[in-house]
């Protein structure tokens, strides 16, 4: 969570929310990592999680990241739910919640709807009042 925590950070620098992602294989290692980049790029769809997915499954070579785990600053909104089940992701872990947006069990959980055929792993709360706080602060100053 800290590499996300470090990847949110980079997002402020192009005025885009502090929201850090990454991706870890099924050893452990890091194989992407992404920040929002909606401001930088125009992009409506540069949310930190579609940017580490895209760059995990460049970098395996293929668009199934079984075994993988995405680690992420804050719950996931319905786009990137899509994203992680449609990649096939093991596990989502995250820190702050979203209860305006959420996706992975605060406002909505379809990470885990049983009509989907891929249901990834759930964690949250992972050092979330870092992750609060660095949304918390970006908006505050804004």
């Amino acid at each position: 969570m800290r590499l996300a925590l470090a990847e949110a950070e980079r997002a402020v620098l192009s005025g885009d929310v502090p929201v850090g992602a990454v991706v870890l294989g099924g050893d452990g290692g890091v194989l992407s990592a992404g920040h929002n980049e909606r401001e930088l790029t125009g992009d409506p769809t540069a949310h930190a999680e579609v940017l580490a997915i895209r760059r995990a499954a460049e970098r395996l070579g293929g668009w199934r990241l079984t075994g993988c785990t995405l680690v992420v600053t804050l719950e996931p909104c319905t786009m990137c739910a899509g994203a992680i089940t449609q990649s096939r992701v093991d596990r989502v872990v995250y820190g702050a919640r979203d209860e305006k947006a959420g996706a992975a069990g605060s406002l909505w959980d379809v990470v885990r709807d049983r009509r989907l055929n891929h249901r990834p792993e759930v964690i949250h709360g992972v050092l979330e009042a870092a992750c609060a706080g660095a949304l918390t602060t970006f908006f505050r100053n804004r």
